[in-house]
């Protein structure tokens, strides 16, 4: 597993949505994990996982990418109460409709989104966990970052993002690449990066993660 880096508990004191901190601890306790074993994984205190499991302190978004893959999961998992490891999708949770036998809906502003530090916000684009792929957009304010302290994020699997307004800096150990309204870009998601939104507008990007076979 991969992990971002960045200085120890890299966590901004701003609550998190109280369903996404149970979420997260859900995540943990279904993968049979104690509290201080995965918090030493990923280098931070037991009291600052359980300050993010319990709503206290908001993860930035390198954090929670890099806490749902220690646990083996992907970030989608944070965005409902599905079985986590095995999704069923003709059993999905909230407002999703299932009209068609084994085709599941959900209208516009149904999806319940994650805010997290800096007030990015995440988004998923299915009704339901998709397995081996996370499709989600994410929402960037002005001036705002994948993690504040300049952090990378490294993690399992292929990333494509598609920018779809505003523009957005996509920063690398090689170098960055700045694309606006329209662009888009593919890495494996081993290679190190963190987007950031050096603009006065907001900016939103769509992502398409291949996460790799469980065992692979």
């Amino acid at each position: 597993m991969g992990r971002a880096r960045g200085p120890e508990d890299a966590v901004e004191e701003s609550p998190l949505p109280a369903q996404i901190g149970a979420r997260l601890r859900r995540l943990r306790t279904a993968s049979g994990r104690s509290l201080a074993s995965v918090a030493q994984q990923l280098g931070i205190s037991s009291s600052a996982l359980s300050q993010i499991e319990t709503g206290t302190m908001r993860p930035s978004v390198n954090r929670l990418v890099e806490l749902v893959a220690v646990l083996g999961a992907p970030v989608s998992a944070i965005f409902d109460d599905l079985d986590l490891f095995a999704p069923d999708l003709d059993h999905a949770a909230g407002d999703v409709a299932e009209p068609v036998p084994g085709v599941l809906v959900t209208g516009p502003g149904e999806a319940a989104p994650a805010q997290l530090d800096q007030g990015v916000v995440y988004r998923r684009l299915s009704p339901a966990p998709l397995p081996g792929v996370d499709f989600f957009e994410s929402i960037y304010p002005p001036g705002s970052a994948s993690s504040a302290d300049g952090a990378m994020l490294v993690h399992d699997g292929l990333e494509s993002g598609y920018v779809r307004s505003g523009e957005l800096t996509f920063e690398f150990t090689e170098g960055a690449v700045r694309l606006g309204a329209g662009g888009s870009l593919s890495f494996a998601a081993s290679r190190p990066h963190r987007v950031v939104n050096q603009t006065a507008e907001v900016a939103s990007a769509i992502w398409l993660t291949i996460l790799p076979a469980r065992g692979a």
